[in-house]
Order: C-alpha cells, then sequence, then structure tokens
C-alpha cells in the first residue's frame, strides 16, 4: 500500500529543523501503519513503543524528562539499540502517558538528533489538565483516511489512475 504522506515524512526526515512529529487523526486512519511503514522503508532500526496500557512508560516518564534515563529505558522497552543516526523512535497512543508528550519538548531542546514520530487518538482534545503541551516545539502531521486515489492503488487496479491526482 501506498499513502502519500509518506513523501511528507520523507521530508520531516530530512530537515535540518526536524522537531518531534505528532501524527493527527482520527482513530483507524492508518496513523499506526504509515509510522511503521516509513520507518521500515527509511530508517534501519524502528524502535517502536506503544503507550496503551503500558504502566512501565508511565513509570519512565513519571520522574523528570532526563533524556538518557528515557532513552535507556525505551531501549528496554522496544528491545532495539537505539541510535541517533538510524534509528526511528515511535511513540504510540501517545496521550496514554501525558508527560510523554510533554517530553517531546525536552526532546526538541536537548536531544534534536533522535528521530521521533508520535501519535495518538484525541491529540489535542483529550490532554490532561496538568499536563504541558509543547506548543512550538513540534510538528504536525494530519492524517485522513486513504484518498480515493490512494484506495484505487490499494486494490491494484492503477489503470484507472490518470495523471489527475
Amino acid at each position: 500500500m501506498y499513502r502519500k504522506k509518506i513523501e511528507e515524512l520523507k521530508k520531516w526526515k530530512d530537515s535540518k529543523n526536524r522537531k518531534p512529529l505528532i501524527i493527527r487523526g482520527a482513530r483507524q486512519v492508518g496513523k499506526t501503519w504509515l509510522m511503521k511503514e516509513f520507518g521500515r522503508q527509511y530508517y534501519e532500526k524502528v524502535a517502536y513503543i506503544n503507550f496503551d496500557g503500558n504502566s512501565r512508560m508511565s513509570k519512565l516518564f513519571e520522574e523528570d524528562f532526563e533524556i538518557e534515563k528515557i532513552i535507556q529505558g525505551l531501549k528496554i522497552e522496544s528491545g532495539v539499540n537505539i541510535e541517533p543516526e538510524n534509528t526511528l523512535i515511535i511513540l504510540d497512543e501517545i496521550q496514554e502517558t501525558p508527560k510523554a508528550l510533554t517530553s517531546l519538548k525536552y526532546f526538541y531542546e536537548n536531544a534534536n538528533e533522535y528521530n521521533i514520530i508520535s501519535a495518538g487518538s484525541l491529540l489535542g482534545i483529550a490532554i490532561h489538565e496538568s499536563t504541558s503541551f509543547p506548543v512550538g516545539k513540534v510538528d504536525f502531521l494530519d492524517l485522513m483516511p486513504l484518498s480515493f486515489f490512494e484506495f484505487i492503488e490499494a486494490i491494484r487496479t492503477k489503470r484507472f489512475i490518470t495523471s489527475i491526482n
């Protein structure tokens, strides 16, 4: 399957002013698939962490935002040796651990060499009151369901696609 948003993710990866990225979108539009597929295609390694029901991640972000400690915890959780130059860190369902969302600010300010993409349902709506949102310290990518042309391509009927898209 192909999603046009992969092209925007490639630009994000190559950006000199890259910030942690938050993918916003409704449930079941393919946020997780897009992040994993992008990582598979453009990185040597992918450290995937799902925060949904994950008490270990809540504990990791509970105390402080010491980047090295967080990276060590993410290495253990994902089973991947995270290296800034060749690893994509995916933080899925990040809204489940609000302090992880806050930590994106510290990654941007103190450890911008890491490639971090996050996603979650209801981001921006269901943020906990006591949580600081990293305004200006993250980039956003809005994901919608498959476009008509992406759908046609996904069901392998490219002959119906013209140069209109």
